[in-house]
């Protein structure tokens, strides 16, 4: 049991009720733990401490939270291990994959801690003699974050750092899926020096929390990273009150090799980009689309890279894939699979589950996929990658940019004409082109249309979290 699993105004507590959710094993299907959560009272006391702190870490100048910050980064890379070995037990990624998120988590933070000692203001020139024109960035206030399974720590470092680095407060509400390395991230916060009610920490029904949360007068920005359709609601119920938001939202990347490629770099990253942490990955390609002349070549380099992959329990050190992380992701691969097939692609490796313990399945490859099948117009989260033959980069281009998702796009060419027109005219928030760049701590991380607005890291990461006031005064 995580018997005391909220962290309120600086105090790890149990919550006020007696309900409790399931904790499970993905690569036995076993549950490990039960994790109480919250009431509404529960909420309560932290939207009361979030806007304690809020009025005390504003006053906190850039460079002493800078300071603390940067205290943290440290002890998160020194529990580093523990907090890999925790995602591994309750999301089931390989043991190699939660030691890069959770050796990757110290970066957000630093790189955030460093951004806020340089927020900085301007100053207008004034048409009016004696005036003084300055703009200032402000914190905005306390802020509501929820944040996804798949990758526990690296979507909520993200948001915890840029809240704090503006200067704002934060009530995170982490997966209740993935809870463990979550709570060891906001102990590090906590043992850095992160004043009382700064950093608060719940577990609950998501529905309840976020409708709770995103209405209080409290609450002035909301950050969500997750699926679609949840992201719309609420995004339209942070918009009813008037309240600005961050979404990082679903994806359905697209992944073109253009004839001159290097074909084989190009099917042993999307090997890698596809199948890590099992597909569930919101920027993970579904759709490779591949010019007719190399489209054979590419297709067996690519169904042996997935066919070679070692599948397992994540803390076998030689696991290269590892169990989806619930049985619904089972019952929609199947799904996607069975009606690809029936209309009219070939399976080239995969498409079953894996025993019968955990939630296991085969990394799949399907061929000359037609473009009304599910899988070329859903998301499908997880290890089925679509194979499709294109006859130019033209019509590759214009079949990436036909559905309303647009996170991320990943382009193949060694023609730097044909690099450029990848960089102008795919539709997505971010496009990597001859190799995986996105998602570093220093880049900002978002999408377009469907897959939502506002970017996580870089320059851009704390705006969201900030105001700019217009100040012109004469002096006495």
């Amino acid at each position: 049991m995580l018997d005391k699993p909220l962290l309120i105004d600086g105090t790890w507590r149990a919550p006020s009720g007696s309900r409790t959710t399931e904790v499970k094993n993905p690569a036995t299907g076993q549950v490990i733990a039960r994790l109480p959560v919250c009431e509404r009272a529960d909420l309560d006391e932290a939207l009361a401490a979030a806007a304690k702190g809020f009025e005390s870490w504003r006053k906190t100048t850039a460079l002493e939270r800078s300071r603390v910050m940067l205290r943290a980064a440290s002890l998160v890379r020194e529990r580093a291990e523990t907090i890999a070995q925790h995602m591994v037990r309750e999301q089931g990624k390989p043991l190699a994959e939660a030691r890069g998120e959770a050796n990757a988590a110290p970066e957000h933070i630093e790189w955030h801690a460093e951004e806020a000692r340089r927020s900085y203001g301007r100053v207008i020139p004034s048409r009016i003699p004696g005036a003084r024109q300055i703009v200032v960035k402000e914190p905005v206030g306390p802020v509501a974050a929820f944040s996804p399974w798949n990758f526990p720590i690296n979507q909520l470092v993200r948001k915890i750092s840029a809240a704090l680095a503006a200067g704002c407060s934060v009530i995170a509400k982490p997966p209740e899926e993935t809870p463990s390395a979550c709570i060891e991230l906001a102990k590090a916060f906590q043992d850095a020096g992160v004043p009382d009610g700064v950093v608060n920490i719940v577990f609950g029904i998501p529905a309840e929390v976020s409708e709770y949360l995103i209405a209080s007068p409290i609450i002035q920005k909301i950050s969500f990273t997750g699926s679609v359709p949840v992201g719309k609601a609420l995004a339209a119920a942070a918009a009813s009150h008037m309240k600005r938001s961050t979404m990082e939202l679903g994806g359905h990347a697209p992944y073109i090799v253009a004839a001159d490629a290097d074909i084989a770099a190009a099917a042993k990253l999307g090997v890698m980009l596809k199948f890590r942490n099992a597909g569930q990955v919101c920027a993970s390609p579904t759709r490779f689309y591949i010019e007719d002349s190399v489209y054979d070549r590419f297709k067996d380099s690519f169904v042996a890279g997935a066919k070679a992959l070692k599948v397992g329990d994540g803390l076998a050190e030689d696991t290269q894939m590892g169990p989806l992380a619930n049985p619904r992701r089972l019952d929609a691969m199947e799904m996607f699979v069975e009606d690809a097939v029936a209309a009219g692609a070939k399976l080239e490796c995969g498409g079953r589950r894996i025993g019968n313990a955990g939630f296991f399945f085969e990394p799949t490859v399907l061929s000359d996929v037609p473009e009304e099948a599910r899988i070329m117009n859903e998301e499908p989260f997880g290890p089925v990658a679509a194979l499709v033959r294109v006859g130019s980069v033209d019509e590759a281009i214009k079949r990436s940019n036909r559905l309303p998702f647009g996170l991320a796009a990943f382009a193949f060419t060694r023609s730097l004409a044909v690099a450029d027109r990848f960089a102008c005219e795919l539709a997505a928030g971010m496009v990597s082109i001859n190799h995986f760049g996105i998602a570093a701590a220093e880049t900002p991380f978002g999408g377009i249309k469907d897959s939502g607005y506002g970017s996580e890291g870089g320059a851009e990461s704390l705006d969201a979290y900030q105001t700019v006031k217009f100040v012109s005064h004469i002096g006495a």
